[in-house]
């Protein structure tokens, strides 16, 4: 079976102002990468559709859920744009980007639970893992992953699903979403003391937070991970895996200061394909969340798809 590509010029429309790191140009910097290195044609090319208001609220409540939609409406009407914070800015565009990063992690978890797919990857816009139930944060409007694996569950039916993190910032909206639901295992690594300063502590027994210093190199970050991520997993026997992909934590990405490199993110993607190989049926969805160097970006993302589409 293939792997699946999801993706909507929508994604590329959302834009943040001139030198923001969460730019249009890096959904061209990892598409560009694909067709350069011959990679695109191995993967199946879906569009993705927009998200409904009852799948966001699988993750969102209602309320958050109609102030976004009433303020991002409000800006496609004007053609404004608003600073929602001080590090996330939405743009009349924003509002259909954020519905098509949303449906592309909900259409890509269909697509693998039908058997159309044996696993899928949306190099969406804007990222989600900052997204609590009721906040929007840290660029991210509405939790991509949560949604999915929400979706996964009360309406595909399925009983466990695992989410990993390797963003260098603590996913601390998934975290809020997720934690204390015992049908999820939630497995983290990121950089500690760094923005959102949060995941030190878990906020519930399914939370695996692996915290961890600034300037870490890839071989104790994978130490770490495999004493800490994989007792765990394997004992929890996911039916389905999503990820938070981030690849931030990259040496040259200037956002983190972690050292891993693109054989790490091949490691890493290696031992998460294992698990749901075991426990899952190979069941992956994978759901871009940061990396900001535009070539480091480009490479890491290229090596975690040969590893998921067995390229």
């Amino acid at each position: 079976m293939s792997t699946a590509f999801l993706s909507h010029p929508d994604c590329r429309r959302h834009d943040m102002g001139a030198g923001h790191p969460e730019c249009p140009q890096r959904l061209d910097a990892i598409s560009d990468w694909l067709i350069a290195n011959g990679l695109d044609i191995a993967l199946d090319h879906h569009e993705a559709p927009a998200a409904r208001i009852t799948d966001i609220e699988l993750a969102h409540t209602h309320g958050y859920v109609a102030e976004v939609r009433d303020q991002l409406e409000a800006l496609a009407a004007s053609g404004e744009c608003k600073a929602i914070d001080p590090d996330t800015i939405a743009n009349p565009y924003t509002w259909s980007a954020a519905l098509r990063a949303a449906g592309a992690a909900v259409r890509a978890t269909d697509l693998v639970l039908d058997g159309q797919a044996e696993n899928a990857f949306c190099s969406v816009r804007p990222p989600g893992h900052h997204a609590t139930r009721d906040q929007s944060m840290g660029f991210c409007f509405f939790n991509n992953v949560a949604i999915a694996a929400r979706h996964a569950l009360d309406v595909r039916g399925l009983k466990r699903v695992a989410v990993v993190d390797f963003d260098v910032h603590h996913g601390n909206g998934t975290e809020d979403i997720l934690a204390g639901d015992e049908r999820v295992l939630m497995v983290s690594i990121f950089q500690h003391p760094l923005y959102p300063y949060s995941g030190a502590v878990p906020k519930g027994e399914n939370m695996v937070n692996v915290p961890i210093p600034a300037y870490t190199r890839g071989a104790e970050i994978r130490e770490m991970i495999e004493a800490m991520w994989m007792p765990a997993l394997e004992a929890f026997k996911p039916e389905m895996i999503f990820i938070s992909a981030g690849f931030d934590a990259h040496r040259e990405d200037d956002l983190g200061q972690l050292g891993l490199v693109e054989a790490d993110y091949e490691w890493m993607t290696m031992r998460i394909k294992a698990i749901a190989e075991r426990h899952a049926r190979g069941r992956i969805v994978s759901c871009l969340e940061g990396g900001y160097h535009l070539g480091a970006l480009a490479r890491s993302v290229g090596t975690h798809l040969r590893v998921l589409a067995g390229v």
